[in-house]
């Protein structure tokens, strides 16, 4: 059986994960060669497609939710 992946999912997946060990999406943008606010709309359409909140957003810093850290797990 042959298996689609959408890219667009993965890379959000991927940026998602980044975000995550980075605790920025700065941090995650420079390491994905993107910028910081294409981190954040990836990762809102991400939240969108689960219909959870991943991240807690502050002006000053993220944090993953209780919903977050199990889909990072």
């Amino acid at each position: 059986m042959k298996r689609e992946f959408d890219d667009m999912q993965l890379g959000s997946i991927e940026l998602f994960c980044l975000a995550a060990e980075q605790a920025s999406f700065t941090g995650a943008a420079n390491v994905a060669g993107v910028t910081p606010a294409a981190v954040s709309r990836s990762i809102g359409r991400l939240e969108e497609r689960l219909g959870v909140r991943l991240f807690v957003r502050t002006t000053r810093q993220i944090r993953l939710t209780d919903g977050g850290r199990r889909y990072y797990d």
